[in-house]
């Protein structure tokens, strides 16, 4: 077949990757052919930019359970018998056309990756960026997307526990929507994604097949545009119900039958022709696959529609031959649609006919074997001109008064304020196993009731956490996404867990032009150091490229999701003063310089400055970690709260208004003046590895300055909380702020945003 532009365009397949496919042919592609062979070799499902950059990850410790890209998502030993998967996907185009569709539908995405593994799903975050909600057309994408969330979420009937949302300009119109979910289960229970064994079926289970999503991936895998609109049909659109239904019948298919199959995926980017060629690759087999017996819901599908369509809540099941009748008894039962479209062979083939026309036969090989493009990476010289700038030149806060308005208007800015708009839309407390819901560090979710105690009655469980600042990864961004994992495990320590392992999502412009190229390459290479310095290897992960529009890219944004074992969740910390706490700074103290700026919200948000250059001690990270879990273990700390966006001021703050009390910094707390010492940088600076905890008696407090010493952390008393302190006002420093006036705009800090 003569293929023109036009077509390569639909199918994101370059001229030059065209005559690659023609040359591994040795012949023209059929119209089938070529459709599948740009939707596995587009960025979203062959990974053509990203692969190569992937040997830099950590990927094995001593709670994995899984290779990464093996499976469709990364497992994790919880102990006792016991395993947690997760995996954090992205779904930023679609959103971006129909923010309620494309934020449902992946939600609806990454839950089948998850009960794919035999694993129930048992917690939902997300990591969100949109453009400034002063734009109409932001508050849109945010309220839609949001919806979308929430509406999937709820319906299926999994709690949506967390996730982080940041506001900038450069994702006006290209929003981030990434989703990611924790799925738990017995460790024999787990299942694969292989079609194994040459002669078994292949059995189609969910709902019928449409139109929705064709060139899904291949969309994913190119700029927005003016013309974006008119791919509106790619969007995928959802419907929960029948994934309850699919994913209850799933779970118990793992937990009771599991014996009956050889493997079992999900129907995602690129759908029939992904899940079929893919588990055919991990087995080392071949697949048949006749589309007339695809059950559709459209008249006059084609071939090419039907291989190609990412209609939702559809998986692809192979039985062994022995009990495909038990198999789709169990999901009739279920009252779903199950039907053998073809089977497994031997000959390594994606063999595709209709009825009895052959309409594709090309190796399983060729269409895994996704061009690899090694970044030709060059270093912006924007990021030398702003690491560059002369913070010490910023006039510092003037005084106290100066310092409380600031803090004032911090905590009632889109970046720092509440997020119970949002939360309050999910219901994070269904299925009873929620004992830390949002808006704290991280959430604490316990293991289903049944068996996983220890003798001494305690319930094991995980904490869980999404973080990524792309300030900090635009500035430099090697060191930006060291950041954002350190913070991510801070959040998870900051509950009493220990981070075990991650999973990412790389949201990057075009990595075919050489400035998003290094940032990609140095953000990889950043993720890994602090993976490794930190023992939580990568395990799962999703690259979305391509964020832009014409207006320019996205900031670059490696959003991290974080998951630590906590062997008693009883035995939680949350960020919350209690009245006559003894608040303590663990890291670096109070009074720092001006280069404490760098990234943060202060310089961004009040002063409308990107300028600095972040820094972080990775073995001061680890030590700082591992004090607070020590002294958590020895029953010193009663609460904790991650040192981050906004600095101290915010973070005393925000603990104060988690406990409804005030707060009175001790008299002799040194915020400068010293050589260099500023008053904004002490208060509103984002220096890393640091915790505010909490202590309730004077004897802990010293045991804790004891066990900081001997770690070689600095530690530094900060005041006391409630009665034995600052009654409704919050005193730090010069700042005295009343508590009542910091709620009113913390709390409000949305609902007064999306009300412009």
């Amino acid at each position: 077949m003569t293929v023109d532009d036009h077509t390569l365009d639909m199918v994101a397949m370059s001229r030059d990757e065209y005559e690659r496919l023609v040359d591994m042919l040795d012949r023209e592609p059929t119209e089938v052919e070529l459709g599948m062979a740009g939707a596995l070799w587009s960025e979203h499902c062959g990974y053509k930019h990203s692969r190569p950059l992937f040997h830099h990850f950590p990927t094995e410790g001593p709670y994995v359970l899984t290779k990464v890209g093996e499976e469709n998502a990364g497992a994790i030993d919880l102990g006792g018998g016991w395993c947690a998967v997760f995996k954090m996907e992205s779904h930023n185009h679609p959103s971006a056309l129909e923010p309620y569709q494309g934020a449902a539908t992946g939600v609806g995405g990454i839950l089948r990756d998850i009960f794919a593994m035999g694993m129930r799903p048992v917690a939902l975050l997300d990591s969100l960026r949109f453009g400034p909600l002063s734009d109409p057309n932001n508050r849109h994408l945010f309220s839609g997307v949001v919806g979308g969330i929430g509406g999937y979420g709820n319906c299926i009937g999994v709690p949506t526990v967390g996730g982080e949302v940041q506001f900038d300009a450069s994702y006006s119109g290209n929003p981030l929507v990434n989703a990611m979910c924790v799925g738990v289960g017995r460790i024999e229970h787990l299942l694969s994604a292989q079609a194994g064994g040459p002669g078994n079926p292949l059995l189609l289970v969910g709902a019928d097949t449409g139109r929705d999503g064709i060139h899904g991936a291949t969309f994913a895998s190119v700029e927005l545009d003016e013309g974006s609109g008119d791919r509106r049909p790619a969007v995928q659109v959802g419907d929960p119900f029948t994934e309850k239904l699919l994913m209850e019948a799933c779970v118990e298919l793992a937990e009771q039958h599991g014996d009956w199959i050889e493997g079992l995926q999900d129907l995602g980017a690129a759908g029939l022709t992904s899940s079929a060629v893919e588990s055919a690759a991990r087995a080392g087999t071949g697949i048949e696959i006749d589309v007339a017996l695809v059950p559709r819901r459209e008249r006059e599908m084609s071939a090419y529609d039907v291989m190609l369509s990412e209609s939702q809540e559809r998986m692809l099941v192979i039985p062994k031959r022995e009990h495909l009748d038990d198999v789709i008894a169990l999901f009739r039962r279920w009252e779903l649609h199950a039907d053998v479209i073809g089977q497994v062979t031997d000959d390594g083939m994606a063999t595709i006919v209709d009825g009895d026309r052959e309409v594709a036969r090309i190796r399983v090989d060729v269409l895994i074997d996704a061009p690899r493009y090694p970044p030709e990476a060059e270093r912006p010289a924007s990021l030398d001109r702003a690491q560059a700038e002369d913070l010490d030149a910023i006039a510092d806060v003037a005084d106290g008064a100066a310092a409380t308005a600031a803090l004032l208007t911090l905590l009632g800015s889109e970046n720092i304020g509440s997020r119970r708009w949002i939360y309050r839309q999910y219901d994070h407390q269904v299925l009873n196993q929620t004992v830390v819901r949002p808006g704290g560090d991280a959430a604490v979710v316990a293991l289903p009731p049944d068996g996983d105690g220890d003798r001494s009655g305690a319930r094991r469980g995980f904490a869980v956490a999404t973080d990524g600042n792309g300030r900090l990864v635009a500035l430099e961004p090697r060191i930006g996404a060291q950041i954002a994992v350190a913070e991510a495990a801070r959040n998870v320590v900051a509950t009493g867990a220990t981070p075990a392992a991650i999973t990412d999502c790389l949201n990057f412009g075009n990595p075919e032009k050489p400035d998003v190229a290094y940032e990609l390459e140095q953000s990889i290479i950043g993720l890994s150091e602090a993976c490794e310095a930190l023992g939580t290897p990568v395990v799962s992960g999703n690259a979305s490229l391509y964020n832009e529009t014409p207006d320019g890219a996205v900031m670059p944004t490696p959003a991290v999701g974080m998951l630590g074992v906590i062997d008693d969740v009883e035995r939680h910390l949350t960020p919350a003063f209690g009245s006559g706490d003894t608040a303590v700074l663990l890291g670096a103290s109070p009074a720092q310089p001006a280069s404490a700026l760098a990234g943060s919200e202060y310089l961004a948000g009040l002063l409308g400055r990107l300028a600095g250059r972040p820094e972080i001690d990775l073995d001061l990270e680890v030590r700082v970690q591992q004090l607070v879990l020590d002294a958590h273990g020895r029953g010193l700390l009663t609460a904790a709260h991650d040192c981050a966006d906004g600095g101290l001021a915010v973070t005393v703050a925000e603990s104060c208004l988690a406990g409804d009390v005030g707060f009175e910094g001790v008299a002799e707390l040194d915020f400068g003046p010293g050589p260099g010492a500023r008053l904004d940088a002490a208060l509103f600076g984002e220096v890393q590895s640091r915790f505010v905890v909490v202590v309730q008696s004077s004897t802990d407090a010293d045991a804790l300055l004891e066990l900081a010493a001997e770690a070689g952390v600095p530690a530094t008393v900060l005041g006391t909380a409630g009665s034995g302190g600052g009654g409704d006002r919050i005193r730090l420093g010069p700042v005295d702020l009343a508590l009542d006036a910091a709620r009113d705009a913390y709390d409000g800090a949305l609902e007064r945003a999306l009300a412009r």
